[in-house]
């Protein structure tokens, strides 16, 4: 009986395994492959040299987009202030960046509807030239964790509270105490 007992895991599992089970994944966002960040823009409401490293220490929400703004980068404007506020207490641990691809300067209206995100002219930055899949940037919410690795991409028709659960998970299980 307690030979049985002790197998019983064994057997399961690669009963399991051979039966082709393969658990599904927790998060939302799709897992890419660490890409260490680095480089450089010029702030655009006081042209200092942004460099990726200030934001060493903090998990950042990064969007790729024009200055001019659509309907949809609005949105993920919109997204990563909400989703990081729903963080509550963990709300500044998360920074929120927009690189403006095409160096054009966003309304002033902008600024103050999305006050607290760090809008950076990256065009000619090799930051643009680290992130994958350079055709459909701008349709992503990106996340960086705070070792400056670019790790996690958002699918494009967000769920933001499915967003906001994973960003949730992550702040819960990482230690900034080595930060």
């Amino acid at each position: 009986m307690i030979g049985v007992l002790l197998l019983s895991p064994v057997v399961i599992s690669y009963t399991l395994f051979f039966m082709g089970y393969r658990p599904g994944s927790l998060n939302y966002g799709e897992l890419i492959d660490l890409q260490k960040l680095s480089g450089s823009g010029v702030t655009q409401k006081d042209s200092i040299i942004f460099r990726i490293k200030d934001m060493h220490g903090k998990w950042v929400l990064l969007t790729v987009d024009s200055g001019y703004c659509d309907q949809a980068c609005q949105s993920k404007l919109y997204y990563m202030r909400q989703i990081r506020t729903m963080q509550n207490r963990e709300m500044n641990r998360i920074e929120r960046l927009w690189l403006v691809d095409d160096n054009v300067t966003v309304e002033d209206r902008l600024w103050t509807e999305y006050e607290g995100t760090l809008i950076v002219n990256a065009k000619d930055s090799e930051l643009l030239d680290q992130i994958p899949t350079k055709e459909i940037q701008r349709k992503h919410i990106y996340l960086i964790d705070p070792y400056g690795n670019l790790m996690m991409r958002f699918p494009e028709q967000l769920e933001p509270r499915k967003m906001s659960d994973d960003i949730k998970r992550l702040l819960q299980v990482s230690h900034d105490e080595h930060m």
